[in-house]
């Protein structure tokens, strides 16, 4: 959720009783401070901080990291590979530590490592992938092994997919494509109506978004005119043109930026995210309201299993 989860959408996740969590995914350091002042001014004091050590160039890592020790950020949430050494100095200095994973052997590195949960990511889910399993598959393998909750993440969009991972020996779940496409989320508007109108099988897990990541890894993004391949002969060539701006950067084709709520150029060509459960997302709403449906329908999904 890299740029799509500022502080807008974490203070209210948070306000309706979940766990806010700000993206700050290569973001500038003083855009990181200003946006946990935000979440701080608003009230909040527990939330996580995104950062993924290995596609971030290692001097604005070190910036990020020593911004959120000095800030006391409560929370860190990491991905991709198990930096072991920056989560035992974040442990050492206090915080807590959240590390999503694809699979056995990362789960063991973040473990070993001290972190206190794990977020088990499905093949299912939208934006960089770790993993080849469903999510399900993988929650069955993790929950009776892992000494720290798990959380589930990947094709949860409402209430009966939160009963089922709940059910499945999960603390809970890592929602990313209903809360992109709330108000708060400040993620493009042309991205967020694609995600209410998509079903599963619009989405696509490719490798072709792979411009400004540190290794060509697989991404579930809506299918576009790059996933339908009309862009291969660049993709090919090496050709990468810019076809776009946000926050006063350049967006290049075949790059892993998604729009943002300033971007402009040609969005639709973009990198698109979404999880397979977009097919149960049929409207923007706010984050309060996403959150009270998936726990109501959970409730009700519950109590329908309980019934004789």
């Amino acid at each position: 959720m890299g740029g799509v989860a500022r502080h807008r959408l974490a203070t209210a996740v948070a306000q309706a009783g979940g766990f806010g969590v700000l993206g700050m995914v290569r973001e500038p350091v003083d855009r990181l401070r200003e946006e946990v002042k935000a979440l701080r001014t608003a009230g909040i004091e527990s939330f996580g901080v995104n950062l993924i050590p290995a596609a971030t160039e290692p001097t604005l890592l070190e910036q990020q990291v020593e911004a959120c020790l000095e800030l006391a950020v409560p929370w860190m949430v990491l991905f991709w590979d198990v930096d072991t050494s920056l989560v035992r100095r974040l442990k050492a200095a206090g915080l807590g530590v959240i590390h999503q994973v694809g699979g056995h052997d990362d789960a063991l590195a973040a473990v070993e490592a001290g972190a206190d949960i794990l977020i088990a990511q499905g093949l299912e889910a939208g934006g960089h992938v770790r993993g080849e399993m469903t999510t399900f598959s993988l929650l069955t393998e993790l929950v009776p092994w892992s000494p720290v909750p798990v959380v589930a993440s990947g094709g949860i969009a409402e209430g009966r997919g939160l009963a089922a991972a709940l059910a499945l020996g999960a603390q809970g779940v890592s929602v990313g494509s209903a809360f992109l496409a709330t108000r708060e989320a400040h993620a493009h508007d042309h991205h967020k109506r694609r995600v209410v109108t998509a079903r599963g099988d619009d989405t696509v897990h490719t490798r072709l978004f792979n411009r400004n990541w540190h290794e060509s890894a697989p991404v579930r993004v809506l299918k576009n005119r790059v996933t339908r391949g009309e862009y291969d002969d660049l993709k090919a060539r090496g050709i990468s043109d810019i076809i776009g701006e946000q926050d006063g950067q350049p967006i290049y084709l075949f790059s892993t930026d998604s729009p943002l709520a300033d971007a402009t150029g040609e969005l639709d060509d973009m990198a698109l995210y979404a999880g397979q459960a977009c097919g149960a997302i049929h409207q923007v709403d706010g984050a309060a309201e996403r959150i009270n449906q998936l726990v109501n329908e959970a409730r009700q999904a519950i109590v329908q299993l309980q019934s004789p």
